[in-house]
């Protein structure tokens, strides 16, 4: 049993290696990608649509009305982004489903990818939103001492994300693995479909925190936020 993906590596020379972890994020992004193609060139704004066009129309609905729910107005600004969070976290436990395959999110050096993309999204879309000015006055608030608690806190919960996601993937794979070779003829189907739950609520809790940061970039010191705390 492997603690990581990154344990199994397939090809090495010098300091260049490719792993496990690299392969399944290299195919689970092809897939995802000749996925969305496949799922899109068809589609259409007529009655008539098809089973693949109306799945696709239900999770982008689905996304989309939790971004409005976090406080994001415009959903559609955030989707790309959050989307693809949600899809490619999701993706990953799905990977749990092949025989011999661990999910890329059992790696620490996937999920610190992962929380780091959301560090610099945070920012960029904060800035986008406020203008460079506007959301540097953040870190100002309510006084000029806040500032290095709140890039402090910036880093701690880029920290608390990628070791969140690891650590709850991680132990999944690993209850499941320990349970299955005590009892593999009981507890194999129980215990996968549990791991596919966990994963994909820690997909929406990953992908929810995220918008959660955003918003709260993209907020504070607009002057709507302003007109009606008034």
């Amino acid at each position: 049993m492997h603690l990581s993906p990154d344990q199994l590596v397939y090809w090495h020379h010098g300091i260049f290696k490719i792993n496990g972890t690299m392969v399944v994020t290299w195919v689970l992004m092809l897939v995802l990608v000749i996925g969305s193609k496949l799922v899109t060139r068809r589609i259409t704004t007529g009655m008539e649509r098809s089973r693949s066009q109306n799945f696709l129309e239900l999770i982008v609905s689905a996304i989309e009305n939790q971004i409005r729910e976090v406080g994001l107005k415009h959903p559609r600004t955030y989707l790309s982004f959050l989307g693809t969070l949600f899809l490619f976290i999701a993706g990953s436990c799905l990977c749990t489903l092949i025989p011999g395959v661990e999910p890329p999110t059992g790696s620490l050096s996937t999920t610190i990818a992962l929380a780091l993309c959301v560090f610099f999204a945070v920012p960029i879309f904060g800035i986008k939103e406020q203008g460079i000015i506007g959301y540097l006055k953040t870190y100002a608030e309510p006084t000029a001492i806040m500032i290095p608690f709140h890039l402090i806190s910036e880093l701690s919960r880029t920290v608390a994300l990628s070791v969140r996601l690891f650590g709850n993937m991680m132990s999944g794979s690993m209850i499941v693995a320990v349970l299955i070779m005590i009892a593999p003829l009981i507890f194999p189907l129980f215990m996968i479909a549990l791991g596919l739950l966990t994963g994909m609520v820690q997909a929406y809790i990953f992908t929810t925190l995220a918008a959660v940061y955003i918003a709260a970039a993209t907020q504070a010191h607009s002057p709507q936020t302003k007109h009606d705390a008034a």
